[in-house]
């Protein structure tokens, strides 16, 4: 299974920010659309991450408060990317040795979306379910040993 499976089945919803806006503008909107990544796009080009991590990170730094800096402050510089090529397996490998729960998916420099380890899971899950199905019926299905003409 490829990243662009999982994109066709998500669909193609993206949330992005500039790395100008106001931190807690971007927190509004990773509460009202229950997100947990945003991507931070400057003229067409990616330039970052805002994850929930980073936005917990600045909260534990500031005794609770988002104070009034920019995305630009907080956000992750330099996510990790997939292409839509990339196999699943390989996703999970860079998800968990990366401790990265959102990846931006990239063809060349055009986003085309973002999937999240849920969706990877998800997407594992019912790969695995579909598989499971499939062998059940094999079995149920499986002819009847004949008996040896002696």
């Amino acid at each position: 299974m490829k990243v662009s499976e999982i994109l066709q089945v998500k669909g193609n919803i993206l949330y992005t920010v500039t790395p100008e806006t106001l931190l807690a503008d971007a927190v509004s909107t990773m509460s009202e659309k229950d997100i947990g990544s945003l991507v931070v796009m400057e003229y067409g080009d990616l330039v970052g991450m805002l994850t929930f991590r980073e936005v917990i990170a600045v909260l534990a730094a500031n005794g609770g408060s988002v104070g009034n800096g920019t995305v630009r402050r907080y956000m992750d510089d330099s996510p990790i990317t997939v292409t839509p090529d990339t196999e699943v397996n390989e996703v999970r490998r860079m998800m968990l040795e990366k401790h990265a729960r959102y990846l931006p998916v990239m063809d060349a420099r055009t986003l085309l979306g973002v999937i999240s380890f849920y969706d990877v899971a998800r997407a594992v899950l019912e790969a695995q379910s579909f598989e499971n199905r499939m062998l059940k019926a094999y079995i149920r299905d499986w002819p009847a040993e004949q008996a040896a003409d002696d």
